[in-house]
């Protein structure tokens, strides 16, 4: 069994604690990550940016906790409300599109994406 880290552990984090990154017009993100799976909770605008994207090396399983979008792989839209899931298969092109507002996208990753790393800095503040 690999170690794990122990500053995830006994820890209470709330969506508000975590700091949000603009990505790109319309596009808000926040990251959180144990040691095996990594939520990205985005706030999305509608009129945002779209950004059309695979992923070689992993699925991805896609959550609309509020709102309402088009949920695009690979050309089709998959319309998508809160309590909806989706799973984006790796090497599909996707890319969702609000329709309404708030839009609350949250995509869980196994294993962590190694490049959202950097959005977990905040882990390492006292509690």
């Amino acid at each position: 069994m690999t170690e794990r880290n122990p500053r995830l552990y006994g820890r209470v984090i709330n969506w508000d604690d975590i700091p949000e990154t603009e990505l790109r017009r319309g596009v808000r993100r926040r990251v959180y990550s144990t040691d095996e799976v990594m939520l990205a909770h985005h706030r999305l605008s509608v009129g945002m940016d779209l950004n059309p994207h695979s992923h070689d090396d992993f699925d991805q399983l896609v959550y609309i906790a509020e709102g309402r979008c088009n949920y695009y792989v690979d050309g089709v839209p998959h319309e998508m409300t809160a309590g909806s899931f989706l799973l984006v298969p790796r090497g599909a092109e996707h890319y969702v599109e609000p329709l309404e507002e708030p839009c609350v996208n949250i995509d869980i990753f196994v294993p962590p994406r190694a490049d959202f790393a950097a959005s977990l800095t905040y882990l390492n503040r006292s509690r």
